[in-house]
């Protein structure tokens, strides 16, 4: 077995671990890139059964076909993080505009010419980011919120309580409706704030620092895994065509084949 071989089985042992999303420590043959790590994982997560190790040999093949079979912890970019400018540039933005039910207004154009720049390595400061990154995620957040589990939970433990106190069977269900609504919404509501509060600034500070690590810290695999929540609960009233998590994977490897194009030059 070859040294290539080896190094494509243990990354796809580390891909299947459990643990896969935390692991940092470097492989004897091959890496991951530490910002794109926690991506490749919750990707690799996602994807058909029958597929997923296909892709992700392509993803090893692409990442030892620039550094070698010692090393491949390096992106072949212009700008430390613009294999991830690249992705939401052309993936994971068009794919989270598809979600947006009717007439309503996401402005996703605003982050557009912000991640074409930074992925020339001009990126923009830290209060620009902010701006545009927060009402993308509100929206994000606001859809990937598990509305409906949380409303029959809501409505059973409404019903129950208000049975328990002498209420008939019919206006308790209708007292666990009403509940219902009303916490589910408020809690939707709430959930969508704190993330994009929070992810807005973490993210705004990485993209502007240029930092990968900082990135890192951001916990994209559990941005990947609300895009794909977002996409599944949209589907009853959006296009969000295809299988987004396919979608998700093949335009990363897109945007790091695009890389090395670029490098090359």
């Amino acid at each position: 077995m070859t040294s290539t071989t080896d190094g494509a089985a243990e990354f796809l042992t580390a891909l299947r671990s459990p643990n896969s999303e935390h692991w940092t420590e470097p492989m004897s043959n091959a890496s991951s890139p530490v910002e794109l790590w926690p991506v490749a994982t919750a990707l690799h997560n996602a994807l058909p059964t029958d597929v997923r190790d296909g892709w992700a040999l392509r993803l090893y093949a692409l990442l030892q076909k620039q550094h070698g079979e010692q090393s491949v912890t390096n992106l072949p970019t212009r700008s430390g993080l613009s294999v991830v400018h690249d992705w939401q540039r052309h993936t994971v933005l068009p794919l989270l505009a598809e979600t947006v039910p009717g007439a309503e207004a996401v402005p996703f154009s605003s982050l557009v010419p912000l991640h074409a720049e930074a992925t020339a390595g001009r990126p923009a400061a830290p209060d620009v980011w902010r701006a545009a990154l927060h009402p993308v995620l509100l929206h994000l957040y606001a859809a990937a919120y598990d509305r409906k589990t949380a409303y029959t939970e809501g409505h059973a433990g409404a019903r129950d309580y208000a049975l328990s106190h002498g209420r008939t069977p019919a206006e308790a269900d209708t007292y666990g409706h009403e509940y219902a609504e009303l916490s589910c919404t408020a809690n939707a509501r709430a959930f969508a704030e704190a993330h994009a509060l929070a992810l807005s600034n973490v993210l705004a500070l990485a993209y502007a620092a240029d930092d990968r690590g900082a990135y890192a810290d951001t916990f994209p695999g559990s941005h990947v895994r609300a895009v794909l929540r977002a996409c599944e609960r949209a589907r009853a009233h959006c296009s969000a065509a295809g299988n987004a998590a396919v979608r998700l994977s093949e335009g990363l490897l897109t945007a790091l084949a695009g890389a090395q194009s670029l490098r090359s030059w």
